[in-house]
């Protein structure tokens, strides 16, 4: 079975998120985990003292991890490559992908308190860049820059997650056409129409 100290954190929540993209979140139990690793289920709880804070702890690398392309781009203000970062991410990480992307509520019964401050704190860095890069691309504006970023790829990438397949290729050039249209600059007076006419709707 081998020492406790040969299963290390990162191959622990590598055999959890091979399990999650083949099984589903609910077959990720300690048991299965261990068993995947050819561990005694001790080795798991001398590193996690719960399922839920292993989950919560594989969840929280993979943000972590996907988001670092992102804020990357738009430190360089290079919005469509922070926009096809998603789905050439999830290509090249399948099974990372779909658990932080799909299964962040069924990955845990209960948020661990031990990582309350970690979970509240793990969109910083990325609200941060989007306030910069917002700040250097006058006439976007943050929501359109969001949608482009966020909104968008994620929505081109979900179905082909949800049916376990990398997004392909085309999903690239749609993503970045419609990046493009989105952060297409506005003129001064259509943007105070828009203003002025959802202001008649709202009443």
């Amino acid at each position: 079975m081998g020492r406790p100290g040969k299963f290390t954190e990162d191959r622990i929540l590598d055999a959890a998120m091979a399990i999650t993209a083949e099984e589903g979140p609910a077959a990720a139990t300690m048991a299965a985990i261990a068993g995947r690793l050819g561990a005694p289920t001790g080795s798991l709880y001398h590193r996690f003292a719960s399922r839920d804070l292993l989950m919560a702890a594989l969840w929280l690398r993979g943000v972590r991890r996907f988001q670092h392309g992102v804020v990357e781009a738009l430190a360089a203000a290079d919005v469509e490559a922070a926009a096809l970062h998603t789905p050439r991410w999830c290509r090249d990480h399948l099974a990372e992908a779909a658990t932080v992307l799909l299964h962040r509520r069924e990955l845990v019964a209960r948020w661990p308190g031990e990582l309350a401050g970690e979970l509240e704190g793990v969109n910083t860095g990325l609200s941060a860049a989007l306030d910069a890069c917002a700040a250097r691309l006058p006439g976007v504006g943050r929501e359109r820059l969001v949608f482009a970023v966020v909104d968008l790829p994620y929505g081109a990438v979900r179905r082909h997650l949800m049916a376990g397949q990398p997004p392909p290729p085309l999903v690239d050039e749609l993503v970045a056409r419609a990046c493009r249209a989105v952060l297409e600059p506005v003129p001064e007076q259509e943007e105070e129409e828009t203003a002025v006419g959802s202001r008649v709707r709202g009443g």
